[in-house]
Order: structure tokens, then C-alpha cells, then sequence
């Protein structure tokens, strides 16, 4: 494992030297091993763990490729992780959002165009008591994936979206339908919007908090 370890550290150390660059194909393994004192099977080990949390892109038949480094493939990793969630780790993700969301919502408020408040509020459109769980929580994503976006900060839109697990949404929004709570939620929402649209950055960041506050309570509560 140590020399697998030694060998994600080089490849690595050729990425951030700009040795090898986004989109750069490997040299051959043969010729990779060499240059980096390693033998072909801890390299092959090293490209295998590199490949699962998308640095590298191993194309059958053509080469390894280094991936774009995009933020939204690098933190795929935290979505798989947020999948096998158990019940009291679902409660220390919502902590983390609790963090993280309202700052995203102060971000935006200094950025959101008309466009993606129109889009914002599209989402509100027809969803109401009696909008099937499977719609309200396509309502959720993408409302909170909105405000992630208008924070323009990649990382930090990519990071939220990985800590959004359908399967635990689809539990609070039945959760909420059967407690006749929904309106209540879409409320929030739309306060959330008007806040959003005044540019007051400090009130968007109070009622996110509030909000997911309020639903990382009744989470706990249910489970």
C-alpha cells in the first residue's frame, strides 16, 4: 500500500508541476514506471485508485488521459460517500449544509442575474400540498443547485450538490407531505427568493439558516 501511496504522490507532484496538464494523455506504462522508479504493477494500483476519484481517464484501447479537473468530477466522491449514509451521519451532512448554505445564499444575493431568478421562482411554479414527492423533490435540487450556481463559486456549488442525497429528500418531503408541512416549506423558499432578488445578503443568509435549521430538526425528530 506504501508504494501504491508513492505512486499517486508522483503523479500528483506531474500535475501540480504542470508536468502533466488537464487532458494530457500518460506517457506509456513502460515508460511512466521508469521514469518514476516504480514497478508497473504499483503504477497500475496507483492509476486505478486515481482513475475512481476522476483525476485520471483510462480509455480502453487508447491511453490514460488526465481528467479536466473540473470541480464537479473531483467532488463526485463526496456524493458516493453521502450514499451510504446511516442515520446519524445523515444529521452531521445536514450540519455541514447548515454551514455551508447559507453562506452560498449571502454569495448569490451579490450575483444573481433576472435570469436565474426567474429560473428560481420557476421552480415554485404548480408545486403546492398536492405535487407528488417525486416532483417536490426535483423542486428542492434544483432551487438549492440555483442558488449554489449564483454564488459563483465552483467549488462550492459542486461541494453542496454532493452533499444532496435524493434518498434523503424523498424521505423529509414525504415526511413533510404527511404532516400537511409543504407549504409551510414553499413558503420559506419564496421568502428566500425575495431576499435573493433585494441583493440583501445578510437576510438570505439568516432565512437559509433558518430553514435548514428547521428541517435538520425535524429530521431528528423522525429518525
Amino acid at each position: 500500500m506504501a508504494v501504491t501511496d508513492e505512486a499517486i504522490h508522483k503523479i500528483k507532484e506531474m500535475i501540480l508541476s504542470g508536468e502533466l496538464s488537464a487532458g494530457d494523455r500518460l506517457p506509456p506504462e513502460k515508460e511512466l514506471s521508469e521514469k518514476l522508479g516504480l514497478s508497473r504493477s504499483s503504477l497500475r494500483e496507483a492509476v486505478k485508485a486515481l482513475e475512481i476519484i476522476r483525476v485520471l481517464d483510462v480509455r480502453r484501447g487508447d491511453g490514460t488521459y488526465v481528467t479536466s479537473l473540473e470541480p464537479a468530477l473531483l467532488t463526485e466522491a463526496v456524493s458516493f460517500i453521502v450514499d451510504l449514509h446511516q442515520d446519524k451521519s445523515v444529521l452531521e451532512i445536514f450540519e455541514v449544509r447548515r454551514i455551508l448554505e447559507p453562506a452560498a445564499a449571502a454569495m448569490a444575493a451579490g450575483h444573481i442575474t433576472a435570469e436565474q431568478l426567474t429560473a428560481l421562482r420557476a421552480t415554485m411554479a404548480d408545486v403546492d400540498e398536492d405535487t407528488s414527492v417525486e416532483d417536490l423533490v426535483n423542486h428542492d435540487l434544483v432551487f438549492h443547485g440555483l442558488i449554489a450556481q449564483a454564488a459563483e463559486n465552483s467549488y462550492l456549488a459542486s461541494l453542496l450538490d454532493g452533499l444532496s442525497s435524493n434518498t434523503v429528500r424523498a424521505r423529509i418531503w414525504r415526511g413533510l407531505t404527511q404532516e400537511k408541512a409543504v407549504s409551510r416549506t414553499l413558503s420559506e423558499h419564496a421568502a428566500i427568493a425575495d431576499a435573493l432578488e433585494r441583493g440583501d445578503a445578510e437576510l438570505a443568509r439568516a432565512l437559509l439558516t433558518v430553514h435548514i435549521s428547521g428541517v435538520e430538526q425535524w429530521l431528528r425528530e423522525a429518525l
